[in-house]
């Protein structure tokens, strides 16, 4: 009998996961009016970066104020203030990736909150590590489900099985944009 409980939700399971991957990202970016020149190229996996010693994302530079919109569908999980990040918040979205947006002034969403690429999830800033320099916005994407596959020798590659280049989907966007 134990058997087969263990079976249905491995299909359950299973399903879900499978589900979560089929779901279409289609990433937009968060940052209203922001361009390609918003954001530095090479700065993902930048080395030495502080604390976090290789920086896991991209900065989004606009004044402070300019409203974060979601990048993706996804159901806010945390949404509220840490050190480094200064006001954060983190979104659920398709392929089981996890989409923070860290250093905002305001925070306008909150935990299972729904959300889409019309959603503004708060406003540029400067907080956490990040006070007293440029406004801008900290946006990475971490996948839950490891690719260990992406492992490499650089400083601290093996976490690159979890955190993924948002400048390549983020230029993915801007050139989208031209075809339409």
């Amino acid at each position: 009998m134990k058997k087969i409980k263990l079976s249905k939700s491995f299909i359950y399971i299973t399903t879900i996961i499978v589900i979560g991957f089929c779901i279409p990202q289609n990433l937009k970016m968060p940052v209203a009016e922001a361009t390609k020149d918003s954001y530095n190229q090479q700065s993902f996996w930048y080395c030495p970066w502080g604390k976090s010693v290789t920086h896991k994302g991209v900065d989004i530079f606009a004044k402070k104020g300019t409203k974060v919109f979601s990048a993706t569908k996804g159901i806010v999980l945390y949404q509220g203030e840490i050190p480094i990040g200064g006001k954060i918040v983190f979104v659920l979205g398709p392929k089981w990736r996890l989409h923070y947006y860290a250093h905002l002034d305001k925070i306008t969403v909150h935990v299972l909150n729904f959300v889409n690429h019309q959603s503004v999830i708060g406003t540029v800033g400067d907080s956490g590590n990040a006070s007293g320099k440029s406004p801008h916005l900290h946006y990475s994407i971490e996948t839950i489900i490891p690719y260990p596959w992406r492992i490499d020798k650089s400083r601290q590659g093996w976490r690159k099985m979890t955190f993924l280049d948002p400048t390549v989907y983020l230029n993915e966007y801007f050139s989208n944009r031209h075809h339409e």
